[in-house]
């Protein structure tokens, strides 16, 4: 075995022997990276330092100048905690300093316990085992599409995005559902740009895998539509052969690598208490003996490093004739044009559709038609729905548009099937990718099965936009399963993530115009499956209120002795009310979206909702719980605390108290309480 000690001679090894000996540098830099955190995992990155090497060195495209060159493969760490192993990556490329590595899983640093998105050279934040496998099939998606619709343009844009999405998963990633959920779906659209690389150790926190999972996962694998091919993880020319064969196959791909954790450790490989913690140190350093490295901390030599990198010259030339080639290709007015809107992300400006004043619609209809409007203008915007097209009114967008499919990967139109949870992750990594405007529709109470996903939206800050209809008791005879009733306000817990309920066609539109400009925020759409009167305000005036999350849509002259604060559907039982009560100064104030009220000055919300001098009820077909804050201590908060029921909606107000004249009756009994 070639050692430190022979290091003068590196120039005469053979190429192997360079290739052994920077994988053991980069085994050295993992036990260091963790021995000296105290913390983190040692055995999985391990034993995938072999495929990570020679991926890195020697497959992955990027411009070693810029993490965020557009065309750059995409590799995507499923198995978030092998994090100290793409650290190490990013150190031998220089992407990340060395004080990073030894700040690794401390405050402020650039080395976290699971990537970060905000990292350079990390294109998501992983770690929730198996989103990281969906968010890949999302950017595999992206790059797909964008390639075909730009070649559909000219054949002079072919390679202007012509990339491969890269996956390092573990047998955790793979036994999280949401893994086969995504591969089947990817194997169906033929997403033949994913490659993703299964580091097959057999050993995870708890012990040996087969106490919980024998699955056959090539089988499986083959059965969803995969390219499979099952090798020796460590075997570097076998891992090269898989990586070329899986870039010419016409179907996503999946290498097997047969591993063994803490590979090359010198007592302790195949060991599952290696997992999730730092090897001792007399272990490091019989290791380090075994691998030819010497006793130095974070060893990196020079000869290792310009090794790593000597594919650079090569990976600057390919940038630059890109570089060259999109100027040329801009000079097309029709990729310019889809260029900047798209990829630049310089959106236009987007006007309203016309709904008819007076009449009545639910909002899930307006968002059906204002997403056909919106997609007009707007070449980049994709998506789907969970199975149900012709409930979220997103089946005229895919009529129009076209099913995305193995022969049509233009399509815009993305048949999800019944999958939430794939379909959420997939949105993230899609939107994280670049270049494309994803949203997905279900009903509401499914929110629940789509949550991981979207709580890792806001933390990346994802745009994407989900489309939640059928969003209270109202959904009616399909009883309380289907009746959301917690789902909205436990939405709107979610920190960096807007949640909208508008209370009609005209704040459906203006809210997804703001979830179409909100670049840094993830947002949800809470719309009816009942007709709603549509406001006859004018389009300024919404937008001016919704951009501010809650705004008067009536009011009485004078001080008002009665404020409602309603959301959605309960605006227009909110007025009706109030018309009852005209004995009263009544005030109706639409929130359509909390998260942007809460964000204005104390003196706009103190205005809208004084503190004292009135009686403020707020009401939403949910529950009360959060509202307090809003109706304060003498106030009323009118909602549902409890689950539904099956029977027609119009039935279930009655029960429910959700008529105007219940709800009069409810602030009546309150007033006279308080006097």
């Amino acid at each position: 075995m070639s050692k430190y000690k022979d290091l003068e001679n590196f120039p005469t090894w053979n190429p192997e022997e360079k290739d052994q000996y920077t994988v053991s540098v980069v085994k050295g830099l993992i036990m260091d990276t963790v021995r000296k955190a105290n913390s983190g995992h040692t055995g999985g990155p391990m034993s995938s330092a072999d495929f990570s090497t020679i991926l890195f060195k020697e497959y992955l495209q990027f411009d070693p100048k810029d993490p965020d060159w557009f065309n750059r493969d995409r590799f995507i760490l499923s198995a978030g905690h092998e994090s100290a192993l793409q650290y190490a990556m990013l150190y031998l490329i220089g992407w990340l300093p060395l004080d990073d590595l030894k700040s690794f899983r401390q405050l402020h640093s650039n080395t976290p316990g699971h990537p970060e998105v905000e990292i350079p050279g990390v294109e998501c934040t992983t770690g929730p085992l198996g989103q990281g496998f969906g968010m890949s099939a999302g950017m595999a998606f992206a790059e797909t599409f964008l390639r075909h619709v730009l070649e559909e343009k000219s054949e002079d844009a072919k390679g202007l995005v012509d990339h491969f999405t890269y996956v390092l998963a573990s047998d955790g990633d793979m036994q999280e559902p949401i893994t086969l959920g995504t591969a089947s779906l990817a194997g169906h659209l033929g997403l033949s740009r994913l490659i993703v690389f299964y580091d097959s150790n057999e050993a995870q926190i708890s012990g040996q895998t087969n106490r919980c999972d024998s699955t056959n996962y090539a089988t499986v694998f083959n059965g969803f539509g995969w390219h499979v091919q099952e090798i020796d993880g460590h075997d570097h020319e076998a891992i090269r052969t898989a990586i070329e064969k899986a870039q010419v196959m016409d179907k996503p791909s999946i290498i097997i690598g047969r591993t063994i954790m803490a590979m090359g450790s010198a007592g302790m490989e195949g060991d599952h208490n290696t997992h999730g913690s730092p090897l001792p140190q007399d272990e490091i350093n019989a290791t380090k003996e075994n691998l030819g490295l010497p006793p130095d901390s974070f060893y990196l030599p020079d000869e290792v490093k310009t090794h790593f990198q000597s594919r650079f010259e090569s990976l600057y030339k390919t940038v630059s004739d890109w570089n060259t080639q999109l100027s040329e290709c801009r000079k097309n007015s029709d990729i310019d044009s889809l260029w900047s809107i798209s990829i630049e992300d310089n959106l236009p400006e987007l006007n309203y559709p016309t709904f008819e004043e007076g009449s009545n619609i639910a909002t899930r209809k307006a968002f059906g038609t204002t997403l056909d409007y919106y997609a007009t203008f707007l070449p980049h915007l994709v998506g789907g729905s969970a199975d149900l097209e012709p409930s979220n009114y997103t089946g005229n967008f895919a009529n129009t548009y076209s099913d995305f499919q193995k022969n049509n990967k233009s399509g815009r139109n993305i048949a999800f099937g019944v999958r939430e949870f794939p379909m959420a992750t997939m949105m993230n990594g899609i939107s994280l990718h670049g270049g494309v405007i994803p949203f997905g529709g279900t009903f509401l109470v499914f929110a629940d099965y789509e949550r991981p996903a979207l709580r890792l939206a806001a933390i990346q800050h994802a745009r994407v936009i989900h489309e939640f209809t059928h969003d209270s008791f109202w959904v009616g005879e399909d009883g309380p399963t289907h009746q959301p009733i917690e789902h909205a306000m436990a939405l709107r817990a979610i920190p960096n993530f807007n949640v909208f309920r508008p209370a009609d066609a005209k704040e459906t539109a203006v809210c997804f115009k703001f979830a179409l400009e909100n670049r840094e925020t993830p947002s949800a759409l809470l719309l009816t499956r009942q007709g709603l009167p549509i406001s006859d305000m004018d389009y300024s005036e919404i937008e001016e209120g919704v951009r501010k999350g809650a705004y008067i849509v009536d009011d009485w002259d004078g001080n008002p002795e009665i404020i409602f604060v309603a959301t959605g559907s309960e605006v227009a039982l909110a007025m009706e009310t109030a018309v009852r009560m005209d004995d009263k100064k009544c005030r109706v104030i639409s929130m359509p979206c909390m998260e942007l009220y809460e964000k204005q000055s104390t003196e706009y919300r103190n205005g809208l909702i004084p503190n004292r001098g009135s009686l403020t009820i707020t009401l939403e077909a949910g529950i009360t719980q959060g509202w307090t804050k809003y109706a304060g201590p003498n106030g009323l908060s009118i909602g549902i605390d409890h689950f539904g029921a099956s029977a027609p909606g119009k039935d279930l107000a009655q029960e429910f108290g959700f008529t105007a004249i219940q709800v009069e009756q409810k602030i009546r009994e309150h007033l006279k309480k308080l006097l």
